[in-house]
């Protein structure tokens, strides 16, 4: 569904006063419902997967770029996120927003007397990230503007809250998660400046995996290094709840990566809603799609699936939907126990009476959804090792077995089981060769 339908349908244009007048913690539920609904409308549209299926085997070595190679890397440039059409806002219009709230920078426009406006980075449901030049120390950052909406405004409050939280915690910036420098209100706009990345892992698969991935080297670096982010961000009981290779920046020395986007993220402290569209869904924990109390493993599930993605080039679970989700769950992971059905606010959306399973899926011709119980395999039905040796290179072969290993401990089921942050930073995928 495209963004601006979306946003129709779901009224986000403000809060009336009967709204405002709720109490606080219904008005945060609300807030964060709809920003969620949001984006998993615009998901199909703006987040397409890698492609999954296998080129040709003739092709040259099986990871098609080393990122860790001696190489330069100029050649990354700007050319790995391409530049968005600038509109100049003209003389009319004062604010310089559009219809749908988005600020409409100008070339050579200056922010808050200091960063000068070059190109657009991206543009995404809740804002838009342009590259600046600081005119002090001629440094380039990435400027996030929130989209003029109370509801995005209340989102960005937040993440500048627990942004600021991280920084205090990691001042050095050790724990690889981007460095948030400061914000401030222009024309309107809540904008956040960041230092300055240029590439997420996304673009970076696109462009160079070939649709196979990177070498094991590099997952292991970059595995390494996310857990690291994963360890600050459990000791300030934050939840990152949207990890997912866009989400992911790698440095222009290609040999370290930042975790960013932290618009999603909570605190364990707030409490915690339960609601189905909690992260971008191909990398959504089954504890989510089922309704059952989640917190940290939501974060270690959806490492998991980038690092499925990140050495095979494949999405784990390409599931079109929730139900769909569950589905390819149950083929890798054995059918989900009934203890954890049974306590699932959303069962009756997936299983009938007896835990059965109830596949949803669109008719072709008619288009309606149609309903059958199917039966799901007790134990796992599909082996993610598979296709972990299928692409590695011979030498990787050891490292690939771990890797799958470590990923089997990921995506358990009951989060409860699931490995945690530390045990994953001791597995022998991470011991010297």
């Amino acid at each position: 569904m495209p963004r601006k339908d979306a946003e129709s349908k779901l009224q986000l244009t403000g809060q009336s006063s009967s709204e405002q007048a709720g109490s606080s913690a219904d008005e945060k539920t609300r807030i964060r419902d709809s920003l969620l609904r949001m984006r998993e409308m615009a998901q199909d549209e703006e987040i397409l997967p890698v492609d999954n299926r296998r080129k040709d085997e003739s092709n040259t070595s099986a990871h098609m770029f080393d990122m860790f190679s001696d190489s330069p890397v100029d050649e990354l440039g700007d050319s790995a996120l391409p530049t968005s059409k600038l509109v100049n806002a003209g003389a009319g219009n004062v604010d310089a927003t559009d219809t749908e709230g988005y600020y409409v920078f100008r070339p050579g426009e200056l922010l808050e007397g200091r960063y000068r406006v070059m190109n657009t980075m991206g543009k995404g449901v809740f804002s838009t990230v342009i590259r600046a030049q600081d005119v002090r120390s001629q440094q380039d950052f990435a400027v996030k503007a929130i989209r003029n909406n109370d509801v995005m405004l209340r989102a960005g409050q937040k993440e500048i809250a627990i942004l600021k939280k991280l920084n205090e915690t990691d001042p050095q910036g050790k724990r690889h998660c981007v460095k948030f420098l400061e914000s401030f209100q222009h024309k309107g706009h809540l904008c956040l400046v960041f230092e300055c990345l240029d590439v997420n892992l996304r673009e970076l698969l696109r462009k160079y995996g070939s649709g196979r991935g990177i070498s094991m080297q590099g997952v292991r670096i970059y595995a390494s290094q996310m857990l690291s982010a994963l360890y600050l961000l459990q000791k300030n009981k934050v939840i990152h709840a949207d990890i997912k290779p866009d989400n992911i920046m790698v440095t222009k020395t290609k040999n370290a990566i930042k975790l960013g986007d932290f618009g999603s993220a909570f605190t364990t402290d707030e409490g915690m809603d339960v609601t189905p569209y909690l992260v971008s869904r191909f990398y959504r924990a089954p504890e989510i799609v089922l309704g059952l109390p989640y917190g940290h493993p939501i974060d270690i599930w959806s490492l998991g699936c980038c690092l499925f993605e990140l050495y095979t080039g494949k999405i784990a679970f390409p599931g079109r939907s929730n139900n769909e989700m569950l589905k390819l769950f149950q083929e890798v992971c054995g059918a989900i126990p009934n203890k954890l059905i049974r306590k699932a606010q959303f069962r009756e959306n997936h299983y009938d009476s007896s835990f059965r399973f109830i596949q949803r899926e669109i008719d072709p011709v008619s288009k309606a959804e149609v309903e059958r119980v199917v039966a799901v395999p007790q134990r796992p039905a599909r082996d993610l090792k598979d296709a972990m040796l299928a692409a590695a290179e011979p030498s990787e072969k050891k490292h690939a077995a771990l890797l799958s290993d470590l990923l089997d401990k990921m995506f358990v089921v009951d989060p409860s089981r699931r490995i945690s942050v530390l045990n994953a930073l001791k597995h022998d995928l991470f011991k010297p060769s």
